[in-house]
């Protein structure tokens, strides 16, 4: 199993987020790094500091070397996603092929609103997810791409210059619905990602994503399977390492932990310790 942090732009400074990636980005136990997508917290004071997701992602790509990174995950009806192809491909660029393309369908209806940016139904966020996949590997793979939708209209539409993973980035599919999030990830994801909860929960959802996948002809060894991981408290990483030992055995592959805010590269280092037995 691997290993992963987060660093949850939420209540937090440029400068400490700054510090834990470039410490983290010399321990070689930790695979990648991520950030969120949204722009108020959604833990604790929802009126305190949140920095954008993918304008820290630019600047983290910067400062590392090995690291890969992605947002976990973006509410795709925050932009539209010819323009976050282009964001992708740019962030590609910049970190040398190490970009993981986290989206997710959307849930915020507090900034959502606040911002006048329209949510949709539970249905209409999953199918504006399914086309919105089809946006984003259209232009990211292919020359030109056309599409009729009903949220979204390409028309001859280019992506230029590609970043160098190919045929795209990894995309990330972030989400619990059993009936249209797991199936989209069966349909569209190289990797998974399970925001949390009891090890029966993830154990019922990772038999769901497999029973899509079979109906959809894939090999579910196809996706990566990850999941947030908490740690105890006071940041003690035994809970959860025992959470992600008890995952591993129903088929999880990246333990994706969470920092407690403030951000401290002395946080990274007992963690990598406490995860060593499991890689």
């Amino acid at each position: 199993m691997r290993l992963a942090f987060k660093t949850a732009p939420q209540h937090t400074t440029w400068s400490d987020m700054l510090e834990v990636w470039r410490a983290a980005d010399e321990i070689e136990a930790f695979e990648s790094g991520w950030t969120f997508d949204h722009f108020y917290p959604i833990v604790g004071n929802t009126d305190g500091p949140c920095l954008e997701g993918w304008v820290t992602l630019a600047a983290l790509a910067q400062a590392t070397r090995r690291l890969r990174l992605g947002v976990l995950v973006t509410g795709i009806h925050y932009r539209h996603p010819a323009v976050l192809a282009n964001m992708a491909a740019t962030i590609d660029i910049i970190s040398a092929g190490r970009l993981e393309l986290g989206i997710g369908a959307g849930w915020n209806e507090q900034e959502s609103g606040a911002y006048g940016i329209a949510l949709g139904s539970p249905a209409e966020r999953s199918n504006r997810l399914e086309e919105a996949c089809q946006v984003l590997i259209g232009l990211l793979s292919t020359e030109r791409t056309t599409l009729t939708g009903r949220f979204f209209t390409l028309r001859d539409a280019r992506c230029e210059p590609k970043g160098p993973q190919r045929p795209h980035p990894p995309i990330c599919i972030g989400g619990s619905g059993e009936r249209r999030t797991l199936r989209t990830a069966a349909r569209y994801a190289q990797h998974w990602n399970f925001v949390g909860g009891t090890v029966e929960e993830f154990g019922r959802k990772v038999e769901v994503l497999r029973h899509h996948c079979q109906e959809l002809g894939r090999d579910p060894a196809e996706l990566t399977i990850s999941s947030h991981i908490r740690l105890g408290r006071d940041g003690d990483p035994g809970p959860a390492v025992q959470t992600a030992a008890a995952m591993a055995e129903l088929g999880l592959d990246l333990a994706i932990v969470p920092l407690p805010t403030p951000h401290r590269a002395a946080q990274l280092e007992p963690i990598a310790r406490a995860f060593a037995e499991l890689a």
